[in-house]
């Protein structure tokens, strides 16, 4: 009898134990496989958060494929800021050249003006100017012109994802000259009227001030002073930004890159090249957008040619740069 108690207790103690892992287990599904789960979640929820924002990145970045397509007579049509400019001198490789030397008038003659720049310690002062950024590959152009220990000036347009604004820090913080190229980049809507074109401009400043602590006050015309597209005289809107304290800078040498056609490196590395031996001041107008891949494998190429120019700097553009702007007026700075 002794050993048959003794076994019926034994087993009792095994079902308890049994009993006591089952518990601890059933602790351990209800507390800990939760938590695990919940940190899997959060972990997935944060993967698709970043994902989520790529995304609407790119679809941004598309966006500002349209920037160029606007409402002109009723159709929507491609419009680059170079096409969009009166007729300038015919040249072999870029399609124009600022015209040299011509007189000034005040109904919007095209002019290159009288450079007098108070740095006159280089013959030859270039400006790399980069259009219609922040994009996927504003990081790739400031990580090269890093790697040149070079300055340029960004002209940008509103865009306000997250991505967007990381980069305009990044432009400032890493010494660049921000710019303004108006909020929408929508001819349509920019050059209505000049309560139009001020609204846009105020959106925008006010926008990049919020983002970077910068007021900027340099702007260029999508499609340039010049643009044959403007429902109001540009004259009146050269007013507006000289009211405002604004300096509006147009470009001399265009690398190309802004139509609907993929340039190869080597054409655009020439297009850029060209005349700049020609000028004190050479701005020359690139683009910053999610189409323009060549452009930034261009660009090394570019700025070791100039480099490699005698009495050649590249510099950003400053209150003390002249500027170069296609409209004439005697209201300019």
């Amino acid at each position: 009898m002794q050993e048959i108690a003794k076994q019926t207790s034994e087993r009792r103690i095994r079902r308890v134990k049994m009993l006591k892992k089952l518990i601890v287990g059933v602790w351990i599904a209800s507390v800990i496989l939760p938590l695990l789960c919940c940190v899997f979640l959060v972990v997935r929820v944060s993967e698709l958060g970043r994902t989520v924002e790529r995304l609407n990145n790119r679809l941004e970045e598309l966006d500002s494929l349209k920037y160029g397509w606007n409402r002109v007579d009723e159709s929507e049509a491609y419009v680059d800021d170079a096409d969009l400019s009166l007729p300038l001198t015919e040249t072999e490789g870029r399609g124009y050249t600022q015209i040299k030397d011509a007189s000034a008038s005040a109904d919007g003659s095209v002019k290159e003006i009288v450079d007098q720049s108070q740095n006159q310690e280089y013959a030859h002062q270039v400006y790399l100017t980069f259009d219609d950024g922040p994009s996927i590959y504003t990081d790739d152009i400031l990580d090269i012109l890093d790697q040149y220990d070079v300055k340029a000036t960004f002209f940008v347009v509103g865009k306000e994802d997250e991505t967007s604004k990381e980069a305009l820090r990044e432009i400032v913080e890493r010494g660049h000259t921000l710019g303004m190229h108006s909020y929408s980049h929508k001819y349509s809507e920019l050059y209505r009227s000049v309560d139009s074109f001020a609204e846009d401009f105020e959106k925008l400043q006010s926008y990049l001030f919020d983002v970077t602590g910068v007021k900027s006050t340099i702007y260029r015309f999508p499609g340039g002073s010049s643009n044959t597209v403007s429902n109001v005289s540009m004259l009146d809107l050269i007013d507006y930004l000289d009211q405002q304290g604004v300096t509006f800078y147009d470009w001399n040498n265009a690398s190309g890159d802004g139509g609907t056609r993929l340039l190869s490196v080597q054409e655009l590395q020439r297009n850029s090249l060209k005349d700049i031996e020609e000028w004190h001041t050479d701005i020359i107008l690139l683009h910053d957008s999610a189409d323009k891949r060549t452009t930034v494998e261009a660009l090394p190429m570019i700025i070791e040619s100039i480099l490699a120019m005698d009495d050649t700097v590249i510099l950003p553009i400053t209150e003390d740069t002249t500027p170069v702007q296609h409209i004439h007026t005697n209201i300019n700075k």
